[in-house]
């Protein structure tokens, strides 16, 4: 189970935002990609921020309460962002996932902080679940 890396089941193309992007264009690329998180980066594709679909969602909801514009991604983007690099282990990040208040999303970069992709909870549990019925072919459940 150690040979299972976070690069075999990262997300290449994740949704991904701006500093100054707008939050409405950021709902919308939520709503187009049907992710729920997304890394934002700088021109360099420098990991600098983390926007969650909460994020957006409680941004909009007080901007209808209060009848206001929205704000940009860098009003509202987390920026302790916790990544992994690709060579990570999936079982070690599955193990951190379990654990209370943990992110759904992780930003996978380089040794630069470049950003290479994502991996959320349902990457590591593709990952594990492919590993479990290859080692137990007599699995009553079929494979997707």
């Amino acid at each position: 189970m150690d040979g299972l890396k976070i690069e075999q089941f990262m997300n290449h193309y994740p949704v991904t935002f701006s500093k100054e992007m707008v939050i409405e264009e950021a709902s919308l690329r939520f709503l187009k990609t049907k992710q729920i998180g997304g890394p934002v980066i700088d021109r360099q594709d420098k990991l600098i921020g983390f926007l969650s679909e909460s994020d957006v969602l409680e941004t909009m909801l007080s901007s209808i309460y209060y009848n206001e514009h929205t704000k940009s991604v860098a009003d509202i983007m987390r920026e302790d962002v916790l990544s992994v690099k690709p060579y990570g282990s999936i079982v070690e990040l599955a193990q951190m996932m379990i654990q209370a208040n943990k992110p759904k999303v992780y930003p996978v970069i380089d040794d630069d902080g470049n950003l290479l992709g994502t991996i959320c909870r349902n990457d590591v549990l593709k990952a594990i679940d492919q590993y479990m019925r290859s080692k137990f072919k007599k699995s009553p459940y079929k494979q997707i």
